[in-house]
């Protein structure tokens, strides 16, 4: 006997949970092909998630990494609710870690269009600027 198929939403969200992980598995890739020391993924905190945070230098990067039909849409999918979410979790990231204090920020998002077009938009947004 085969246990029932999931339910339809159950399967979209279960693939776009698999779409999403494979995105920001190739993101990674980019940001260290870039020079870019992984720090964390999908780090979690009690305000929010971060999908990438990198370092580079005296820059530390949080990137919010979004697949998409077309690079455009990824683009603009990052809605201002979202950058308030990020910035929240930065904080607490990096309160969490005061060796990271001194650090610059950046807020990045990279997109991931049609499986492997990626496009990395550097210092997207500054929290409290919009």
């Amino acid at each position: 006997m085969t246990p029932p198929a999931p339910a339809p939403a159950r399967r979209d969200r279960r693939r776009a949970e698999t779409r999403g992980r494979g995105a920001e598995a190739l993101a990674a890739l980019l940001l260290i092909l870039k020079g870019h020391r992984i720090l964390a993924r999908r780090a979690r905190t009690p305000v929010g998630e971060i999908d990438l945070i990198a370092r580079k230098g005296p820059t530390l990067i949080f990137a919010e990494v979004k697949a998409r039909a077309t690079l455009d849409a990824g683009a603009q999918a990052l809605v201002p609710r979202q950058r308030q979410r990020i910035a929240r979790a930065a904080e607490a990231f990096v309160r969490a870690r005061p060796g990271l204090a001194g650090l610059d920020w950046r807020f990045d998002l990279i997109v991931v269009a049609g499986g492997w077009r990626l496009r990395h938009l550097k210092d997207v947004w500054r929290p409290g600027l919009g």
